[in-house]
């Protein structure tokens, strides 16, 4: 048997898909919820990063984009050598539930990390995306 492959989560939030999008897929809405500063080229190969006040970087790279539905895109792990190839793909689905949205996102592949690695990296998304979430919430109600 192998290692789990998928995180997916789901929630509900009180804001039009338009919104939502917008806190998903601009720089200004990323900086707000998910990192302290963030750059994207919204676009099928356009290259985003995320910094945090600890210091970490991460880069990204647009994969998907079909507004206002579907984001996607690759990032590098921080546990992995910065010069890795290996990346997990994140995709967030917008659908709109009564005056809301219903947001899922799911991040794959994680079955290619080392044994040694699988279970910090993995678990460590697990928790994040359940904090990052309550977070996009937060700032939703609050914007």
């Amino acid at each position: 048997m192998g290692f789990p492959d998928r995180i997916e989560r789901t929630v509900q939030l009180a804001h039009p898909p338009a919104k939502v999008w917008a806190a998903l897929t601009t720089a200004e809405g990323l900086a707000a919820w998910f990192g302290q500063e963030a750059a994207i080229d919204l676009r099928p190969g356009g290259a985003a990063r995320m910094r945090w006040t600890d210091g970490m970087t991460v880069d990204m790279r647009v994969e998907r984009v079909e507004e206002p539905r579907v984001f996607g895109f690759t990032w590098q792990l921080g546990e992995l050598p910065a010069d890795d190839p290996r990346r997990t793909y994140v995709e967030f689905t917008l659908e709109q539930a009564g005056a809301g949205t219903r947001l899922t996102v799911v991040e794959t592949g994680f079955a290619q990390l080392p044994a040694d690695l699988y279970d910090k990296v993995y678990d460590g998304h697990t928790e994040g995306w359940a904090r990052e979430l309550g977070e996009l919430a937060d700032y939703l109600d609050a914007a």
